[in-house]
């Protein structure tokens, strides 16, 4: 997402070099025409002999939920979006004798850490039924492990060396780099990636010695940025009108008091973070620790290199709930976005994740607990600058896209943290609202015109939508025989 916008407006940069990569222009870039003759749904899905990947597993899986949906447009949707990174945004193939996968975002040619796994995650329960798709995931961890080696600041990568639009930004960039924004959250999604693997398939075979030294590189680097005594070797600065793609300080962010927490520049938007302790990637990264604690110790027999995890998730949870948070004057006692160390506090969400909204989703609140709870009061109410309230329903927007654009992930993200059928009803008939008729989801539209919207092709949020689709099939499938 990063300057994404900006990037995609620059002479259509976005598409240039995909047929060097693998890559071509895809369906999901065309105009839409949503409807046939006869007044049913046409697939926008590529030709099969045009799609990056098939799955029979997944195949398989979509007519199965398909078929469980009662309104058409529902299904119609779910058979678009779910399927979309293996369609449209794949390159799989074996390197040195193991499986290697790139991973584009959709309308970027460059593989974001977060996004790639994000834009799998939904196929792993899949995978014990397709060797291909089993080996196709793991490519992702292989090449993963290979982009963090590379630089493990860096948020997304290309292909290969061909350099970047972002070259002359005012950071240590490598040819190998499409960008070079450190967010804690990009360390911590390969390793919920590589745990949810292991944990689903019992295959071990990626966490080789390379992914080892690409984790142990991860530890060093959230040491490196808790910046106990020095500001670490990072840096970033950027010649540009947007605020949010710069950073204050000479590059490296306003002052922290130094109290545990890791400092994250860029928030999983892309944007630069106010105060450099962005609470929910430190949750995040809690819950990371520990299940990379768990891997040393169960797979590799690595007790030293565990017991070094687990101290530091221990230490990040303890700052967590000295300085994270807060009494709030209206919500009660609750979580803030950002803080410092030195008592300031942002109050705000953002609907790239993790957010606050979304801690339930990595594992760090249960959806029950009251701060969380009361945290969720906030998001959804006037008290939080960006939420937004529009024809069409009300969601939370971000600095990244600007005030009054509500961004689609919200409501799959609401819909996934809530056991409440009215609510998730309600972020459903949304999502069925807001698509413009496309049958994809965006990243963000303007709150009353959803005809007005950024980003077409954008494969986590269409893969995001197909695993709420695939939760409510498994856990409340009487939601799905309504008509919203």
């Amino acid at each position: 997402m990063s300057s994404r916008r900006e990037f995609i407006k620059s002479g259509g940069l976005a598409l240039a070099g995909l047929s060097l990569s693998g890559f071509s222009k895809l369906d999901a870039r065309k105009e839409i025409h949503s409807f046939d003759f006869n007044g049913g749904y046409i697939s926008q899905r590529p030709k099969p002999e045009e799609r990056k990947f098939v799955s029979p597993a997944v195949e398989e899986e979509i007519k199965k939920v398909k078929s469980a949906i009662k309104n058409p447009r529902l299904a119609w949707m779910f058979e678009n979006c779910y399927p979309n990174t293996l369609d449209t945004t794949v390159k799989f193939q074996m390197i040195d004798g193991k499986p290697d996968t790139f991973v584009i975002t959709g309308d970027i040619n460059a593989m974001w850490l977060r996004d790639s796994t994000a834009q799998v995650i939904s196929y792993l329960s899949l995978a014990n039924k397709d060797e291909k798709l089993k080996q196709l995931l793991a490519g992702v961890i292989n090449r993963q492990a290979k982009c963090i080696l590379i630089d493990p600041y860096a948020n997304a990568f290309n292909y290969g060396p061909t350099g970047s639009p972002w070259d002359k930004d005012l950071t240590t960039m490598k040819p190998e780099l499409h960008e070079r924004k450190w967010e804690l959250d990009s360390l911590c999604y390969p390793i919920r990636l590589a745990y949810i693997f292991w944990k689903t398939t019992g295959d071990t075979s990626c966490l080789d010695a390379k992914w080892q030294s690409a984790m142990k590189l991860v530890i060093k680097t959230f040491k490196q940025q808790q910046r106990k005594h020095v500001p670490g070797p990072y840096k970033f600065q950027r010649v540009t009108a947007r605020q949010t793609d710069t950073v204050a300080g000479f590059g490296y962010g306003n002052p922290i008091k130094p109290v545990g927490l890791i400092c994250s520049v860029f928030r999983p938007s892309d944007d630069a973070t106010i105060f450099l302790f962005f609470v929910p990637s430190n949750y995040f990264a809690v819950v990371s620790l520990r299940n990379l604690a768990e891997m040393f110790t169960t797979i590799i027999d690595d007790k030293d290199f565990a017991n070094e995890c687990s101290a530091l998730a221990d230490e990040i949870e303890s700052a967590l709930k000295q300085y994270a948070l807060i009494k709030h004057l209206d919500f009660g006692e609750m979580i803030s976005f950002e803080v410092d160390g030195f008592g300031n506090r942002l109050f705000m969400d953002d609907p790239s994740f993790p957010g606050l909204l979304s801690l339930p989703y990595y594992g760090s609140f249960s959806e029950t607990d009251a701060v969380y709870r009361n945290t969720r009061r906030f998001i959804f109410s006037g008290s939080n600058p960006y939420f937004f309230k529009g024809k069409y329903g009300n969601g939370i927007g971000s600095p990244h896209t600007g005030l009054g654009k509500i961004w689609s992930m919200s409501f799959i993200m609401q819909a996934l943290t809530t056991s409440n059928d009215r609510e998730i009803s309600s972020c459903i008939k949304s999502l069925l609202d807001t698509n413009a008729g496309t049958g994809f989801i965006h990243e963000s539209f303007e709150k009353d015109d959803p005809k007005k919207f950024t980003r077409k092709w954008f494969a986590w949020a269409n893969t995001l939508f197909g695993e709420l689709i695939i939760k409510l099939y498994n856990e409340k499938p009487y939601l799905l025989k309504s008509d919203f």
